[in-house]
């Protein structure tokens, strides 16, 4: 080696004493090395954020894990208040299991022959519905009761 293209300098730990080339080949692997960890640490906070949106108002889960976070309530009910139209009853293959009960129901249903457009108002069908319901006893989606004035959610 040149005594010529050897440089001594007052350089961090990370750099050696090698020509200038060199140098700047390791300096650029050490910072895109600290690229790609910066860049892994932001997508693992973004991913364990609750809410889509990185910048929400309400405060998210801010957790060091794999896993994803997951609300307290229960987010398997369905917004009742968008089930409504025509209705076909099946055994088989629902989009909702409903159990009918007489207190304390999610939504209040009335049965109607015609213009079933607002909440909690069903047109029994056989063909074309907009949601098929199975009546079980056990785990249902959500709990109805039948009325006669003012269906919706109570």
């Amino acid at each position: 080696m040149n005594n010529e293209s050897v440089t001594f300098r007052k350089l961090p730990i990370f750099y050696y004493i090698c020509e200038p080339k060199l140098q700047e080949n390791i300096m650029r692997k050490i910072v895109l090395l600290f690229m790609a960890i910066s860049a892994s640490n932001l997508m693992t906070l973004a991913q364990t954020k609750e809410s889509t949106d990185f910048f929400a108002e309400e405060p998210g889960y801010y957790i060091q894990s794999s896993e994803v976070p997951q609300k307290t309530e229960s987010i398997d009910k369905p917004d009742v208040t968008k089930i409504y139209g025509k209705i076909k009853i099946v055994n088989s293959f629902p989009d909702y299991k409903v159990k009918v009960v007489t207190s304390f129901a999610d939504l209040h249903v009335k049965i109607v022959s015609s213009f079933p457009d607002d909440p909690g108002k069903w047109q029994i069908v056989e063909s074309f519905p907009d949601f098929k319901i199975q009546f079980v006893e056990n785990f249902p989606d959500f709990t109805i009761k039948f009325v006669e004035s003012f269906p919706g959610k109570p």
